[in-house]
């Protein structure tokens, strides 16, 4: 989304439309966006800012932390302020700052109970410590020696 400043009008401009999904730059992550960024924005220049205000959405598919069950969830931001500094360019790309405003807004322990299809939010029981039977079919870590917090001056004692 480029804003020409030099052609924006004093009392604001009204702008609406769509990123591709690629712009969130999700490639290497366990989050996937599943469609357009939606913008519907009300741009105003303030001095050395541009002020957008306005309606944001875009959908990802996430995976549950509790159940690790893929499912989608939108983020929807319907009243968005976001500022841009104006530098000495006359023509401002608004879609870096919409991309952060988004990505800010992005779940950091998601669970499928929130998504836009709420799902069973629940955990295998097999994985849980709490009444488990021994016969689950899931190894248990071996436990490990308790360290000797001597050992070390003993190895000093029998140096001599």
């Amino acid at each position: 989304m480029k804003i020409d400043l030099a052609n924006l009008p004093d009392e604001g401009e009204h702008f609406q439309g769509e990123l591709p999904p690629e712009i969130f730059e999700l490639e290497k992550s366990d989050i996937i966006s599943v469609g357009p960024l939606r913008y519907a924005l009300f741009a105003k220049r303030f001095d050395t800012e541009l002020l957008l205000t306005g309606e944001v959405e875009a959908t990802f598919e996430l995976t549950c932390m509790r159940s690790l069950h893929p499912f989608q969830q939108t983020v929807h931001l319907p009243a968005a302020a976001i500022s841009i500094e104006i530098g000495s360019d006359s023509l401002i790309d608004a879609a870096p700052a919409i991309r952060e405003e988004v990505l800010l807004e992005l779940p950091t322990n998601p669970r499928c109970e929130d998504g836009d299809v709420p799902g069973e939010c629940e955990i295998d029981h097999k994985y849980l410590a709490v009444d488990k039977s021994p016969d689950d079919g899931v190894d248990n870590a071996s436990a490990r020696e308790k360290p000797n917090p001597w050992a070390a001056l003993d190895a000093l004692e029998s140096q001599d």
